[in-house]
């Protein structure tokens, strides 16, 4: 049996922002799904530097369920 700490990441969105990306985080860990957000914004104290976009994670095995959660891409 694999480790489900060990499971692959996937880029399940991508958000504008770093408040979009973390109500989506919100929402994900509210349904169980444990989810990651990956800016290049020094840790949230240089929002500027996120200009390629803020992206959310989860696990491939929750991608499905975390695509039924946040609804269509826009």
């Amino acid at each position: 049996m694999k480790n489900t700490h060990d499971a692959e990441l996937i880029v399940i969105r991508d958000y504008l922002n770093r408040a979009e990306a973390d109500l989506a985080h919100g929402a994900l860990e509210a349904a169980g799904i444990h989810s990651i957000v990956s800016a290049d914004d020094a840790g949230g104290t240089e929002p500027g530097l996120w200009m390629g976009g803020v992206r959310l994670l989860v696990r491939t095995g929750d991608a499905k369920q975390a695509g039924e959660i946040l609804g269509p891409k826009k």
